[in-house]
């Protein structure tokens, strides 16, 4: 760093004298060779300051929206407060709703065997909500370490200045290089990666399973409340309509619209992600692959991605399941268990010299 400085004010210095001596030469109206060299060597040191060999249309586009970036980076960064909070919230207000009107149709209406389906079932779901939203958004996601300098990379990172591991890529907005980066999500307000991949894809299938059971539950209650809800706009008011039915009414027609809403949306995002577990990909992979499957395919090879095991052998690596009763006891029941593996070193089902030949 002292270097660096050191030649910066060595170059303005320079710069400002030979400023001053073109304004003296100017002035005195001699030297016009000399005048010509200095200006010309100007030149040259100005463009030195900004422009070298590897500058490209790349590097200058990333340099005009480089404000563009960070203005993305902090909004995303100071919102993620707001996006959690919000969660927290809408899935409350949720829970609540369930319990103050959905429950007690259920638990006055219901045959003994679905009463105790729902009660299982709903809090199953809602323990499992829970559980992994708290552990994706307060477990980090992992990073490379900065202590050993024998970690195997595969580049270097041009933010971090750091040796990058396989699967690791630089978070811009939390500004740190992240294990198996899959992306940054807003609505956990933190980075997901090697750490916290399970409990974000967890929390992502469990809160759709809510959200769906959720809906199909307040079904009926929801068309009877549409109904009400449009007779007693009707002149005159239909009688005994209490201000009491009015607001149980609006609240069941905001629970099912907001859990099927987030039940279609959520549900796309966790099959896209199911998807790519499947085949051993994060959401950066995918689109790294893509490119080089595309330049493979122009010279007449096949790219294979070197982290895919086989679909099933994936996901069991994804979800840490070693035996038969790890699907119960780290799938289908609260588990903090840590991933296979320490996210720098990589099984590789292949080496890069192993592309076939079409």
């Amino acid at each position: 760093m002292r270097l660096g400085s050191s030649s910066w004010s060595w170059q303005l210095s320079r710069a400002m004298r030979l400023a001053l001596r073109w304004c003296r030469l100017r002035k005195a109206g001699r030297g016009g060779g000399r005048l010509s060299e200095l200006w010309s060597y100007s030149k040259l040191l100005l463009r030195s300051l900004f422009s070298n060999s590897l500058s490209d249309s790349d590097t200058l586009l990333d340099c005009a929206f480089e404000p563009v970036y960070w203005i993305v980076d902090n909004v995303t960064r100071w919102f993620g407060v707001v996006f959690v909070c919000l969660v927290v919230l809408l899935t409350s207000s949720v829970v609540i709703i369930v319990y103050l009107f959905v429950l007690p149709t259920i638990l006055t209406t219901y045959p003994v065997h679905w009463i105790a389906w729902h009660l299982c079932c709903g809090h199953w779901l809602l323990l499992l909500v829970v559980f992994h939203y708290y552990k994706a958004t307060t477990t980090s996601p992992g990073h490379p370490p900065k202590e050993k300098r024998d970690v195997p990379s595969v580049s270097i990172c041009k933010k971090c200045i750091t040796p990058k591991p396989p699967r690791t890529h630089h978070c811009s907005i939390c500004s740190v290089c992240v294990l198996k980066m899959d992306h940054h999500c807003p609505w956990l307000n933190n980075c997901v990666g090697h750490l916290n991949h399970r409990y974000f894809f967890s929390f992502c299938l469990y809160m759709t399973l809510g959200c769906i059971y959720c809906s199909i539950s307040s079904r009926d209650l929801f068309l009877e409340a549409y109904d009400a809800i449009e007779t007693s706009f009707q002149t005159p008011p239909p009688p005994h309509h209490s201000q009491e039915e009015s607001v149980s009414q609006k609240c069941i027609i905001f629970l099912w619209v907001l859990t099927s809403s987030v039940a279609v949306a959520l549900g796309g995002l966790t099959l896209w992600h199911a998807r790519l577990i499947g085949r051993g990909e994060t959401s950066v992979e995918r689109h790294i692959n893509r490119k080089e499957a595309r330049r493979l395919r122009e010279q007449g090879k096949v790219f294979r991605n070197p982290y895919h095991h086989g679909r099933l052998n994936n996901w069991k690596l994804f979800f840490g399941v070693e035996t038969k009763s790890h699907w119960i006891t780290r799938v289908l029941l609260p588990s903090s268990h840590p991933p296979s593996g320490d996210g720098i070193l990589w099984d590789h089902t292949f080496s890069r010299s192993d592309l076939l030949a079409i």
